[in-house]
């Protein structure tokens, strides 16, 4: 009765199935994990380039040239 429920145990195949998911699952994790770091030096460095431009950048005109109209906060209508 044991070399036949041992017989048995061996050539059961139903978990197998789950190793390879298991093993699968882990490949692809490792895998996004290696792109990440690829990846991650060069977009914090296109970052800081793009920090640094819009940093440098020098208007052309301030923005609140054209707001000459209003002489006091009483001039302002408030609905």
């Amino acid at each position: 009765m044991f070399a036949m429920s041992t017989k048995r145990f061996l050539s059961n195949e139903s978990g197998a199935i789950t190793v390879d998911w298991v093993v699968l699952t882990a490949g692809v994790v490792g895998l996004a994990l290696a792109v990440i770091v690829v990846i991650s030096s060069g977009a914090e460095n296109s970052s800081t380039d793009i920090t640094n431009t819009l940093a440098n950048q020098v208007p052309a005109s301030s923005p609140f040239d054209d707001n000459q109209g209003v002489a006091s906060t009483s001039d302002v209508a408030l609905d």
